[in-house]
């Protein structure tokens, strides 16, 4: 059970995609693991920290695992907000529901999606907003017909 606690910390520095050694703290109410169903549970006033700039906080932080106890989903649940360094830009953002993929490196915010490129000062809002880092690509979708909202600065000369 300690070996997966501790496999469960250190797959969550792959939620944030950074390579770089940096110390993991996580800080939740609760914390359940079944290896036999494959995944990891945090609940309760979820904080995750790495590093000085990368934060995750959620009401509840699910980790799936495959056979291979590798992670192929992470999911954060119920008024998740987070802060990253991503692609040498900073980002933070907030859904009702965050979910990544390592394998895909996709991102999926849904439910209230809002996306900050801090330093360009872009923001995105949407139902749901989908980030496929691989191939750069991002997609806005909105429900029921409602629009999707860019905000952005434009240099004028």
């Amino acid at each position: 059970m300690v070996l997966q606690i501790v496999r469960t910390f250190v797959v969550v520095v792959t939620m944030f995609s950074i390579l770089n050694a940096n110390q993991i703290e996580v800080i939740a109410d609760n914390f359940y693991a079944n290896e036999k169903a494959g995944f990891g549970e945090l609940v309760g006033n979820v904080l995750i920290k790495k590093g000085k700039s990368d934060t995750l906080k959620a009401n509840r932080v699910k980790i799936y695992f495959d056979n291979n106890r590798q992670p192929y989903k992470y999911e954060a649940i119920d008024d998740a907000k987070f802060a990253i360094l991503l692609n040498g830009k900073n980002y933070n953002g907030s859904g009702n529901l965050l979910t990544y993929e390592p394998k895909t490196q996709i991102y999926t915010l849904k439910g209230n999606a809002f996306l900050h490129e801090i330093d360009s000062d872009k923001k995105v809002f949407g139902d749901e907003i989908i980030v496929d880092q691989l191939k750069g690509i991002y997609n806005v979708k909105s429900k029921n017909k409602e629009p999707v909202k860019f905000i952005f600065q434009v240099d004028e000369r």
